[in-house]
């Protein structure tokens, strides 16, 4: 079909007008996309292990603190997700190498946390290349190569048992960008004689190695009973607006109290990490949260699901009540912020007072703090 050279100047002038509003059209701005820190912690649990489930109870929270303090281009914060495998229990499947993965990667800390608490040690092979390999083959891993993606295995015995070799799991780990770091729980020497260094020369991971059974340093304040306070405040302001929401709220004073109960320090580090809300989001069952996350969240829930109180109230009144509470834990949290400063500072002064009479043991807090600091400058995290 011939076409005029009246219409091929008419189309012609279309398509310029078309491309000349595509170009001059106002510009398109996109949200910057937020990269991930994907962690898998994988706990020794056989019979010699208790001292390192202990450290691990409480340096969930340092170790979340630490990954939130992460800035990456364009001032974004990554998302955290983290799972968790207990190896070395003689009564998981035997087929699985005494394998068991206890959460897939997830940003729910209180229950990660109570699954911290209840880890039992119990005697067991120590099949490290093959939680590694599982680890690498179950969980979802995020492709994108932005995102920070890190294994930290723990324990002792000789890293070679077991029929899945250590160097498998590396070019799994490879693949997949994912870097292996292998924490030894006993004397440094004793721990490259297992073999505990193998895995991490051939992954771009670290090899280190704690005292299991140091304990963490509890140095008092005069800012924690402040902090203290702080949290039981931040806790007044959650409103549930599910079933769901209801158990949780329990479960949130109840993670509280387990932390508390195992020391001061470690109750403290968890309000530091609600107090971060970048970290710390309820959004699931939490109304205050769930408004923040979507504008119209308060006209979608179903009225049944709040207190008797609220059911009757109209959209316009619950986004008042709502509001109250959001600006009364906007104001615990930058509390909780400025007592925890002042908390890390005067810890860190005394540290160093009684540096020159106490031997500083590595602990898996300790260890794991400095790895992630270390590491993330190759994903363009920048952690102060």
């Amino acid at each position: 079909m011939k076409i005029s050279a009246k219409a091929f100047f008419a189309l012609f002038s279309i398509a310029g007008l078309i491309t000349l509003i595509s170009f001059t059209g106002k510009p398109q701005h996109k949200k910057p996309v937020q990269p991930k820190i994907q962690a898998a912690i994988l706990l020794d649990v056989s019979g010699s292990m208790d001292g390192l489930i202990e450290q691990a109870k409480a340096q969930l929270w340092n170790m979340v603190s630490t990954m939130g303090k992460a800035k990456c281009s364009a001032d974004v914060s990554p998302q955290i997700e983290i799972a968790l495998y207990e190896y070395g229990r003689s009564t998981n499947d035997i087929k699985a190498g005494y394998v068991k993965q206890l959460s897939g990667f997830t940003s729910d800390l209180d229950s990660l946390s109570k699954i911290l608490f209840s880890l039992k040690t119990n005697g067991g092979d120590e099949y490290c290349g093959q939680v590694i390999q599982t680890s690498l083959k179950e969980l979802q891993w995020d492709a994108a190569p932005e995102n920070y993606k890190v294994i930290f295995i723990a324990g002792n015995e000789d890293f070679l048992q077991g029929n899945v070799l250590y160097t498998s799991s590396c070019n799994d780990a490879k693949n997949k960008g994912v870097i292996v770091n292998t924490i030894y729980c006993g004397d440094r020497m004793q721990g490259i004689r297992e073999h505990w260094n193998l895995n991490s020369e051939c992954g771009n991971g670290s090899f280190t190695n704690i005292n299991q059974n140091d304990k963490i340093d509890d140095i008092p304040t005069p800012y924690d009973s402040l902090i203290i306070t702080m949290n039981g405040t931040l806790n007044q302001t959650y409103m549930a607006y599910n079933s769901f929401g209801y158990n949780k709220m329990r479960e949130v004073v109840a993670v509280d109290a387990m932390n508390s109960s195992m020391s001061k320090s470690a109750g403290i580090k968890r309000t530091k990490v609600k107090g971060n809300s970048k970290i710390y989001n309820q959004a699931s069952w939490d109304l205050v949260d769930a408004k923040e996350k979507d504008k119209d969240a308060i006209a979608k829930i179903d009225r049944k699901t709040l207190p008797d109180s609220l059911q009757k109230k109209t959209n316009e009144e619950l986004e008042q009540i709502v509001e109250v509470k959001r600006q009364q834990r906007s104001a615990a949290q930058k509390e909780i912020e400025t007592l925890n400063a002042k908390r890390d500072a005067y810890i860190a002064a005394e540290k160093a007072k009684n540096a020159a009479n106490k031997n500083n043991a590595a602990t898996l807090e300790t260890e794991v703090e400095k790895i992630i600091k270390e590491q993330a400058k190759r994903y363009n995290m920048k952690i102060e």
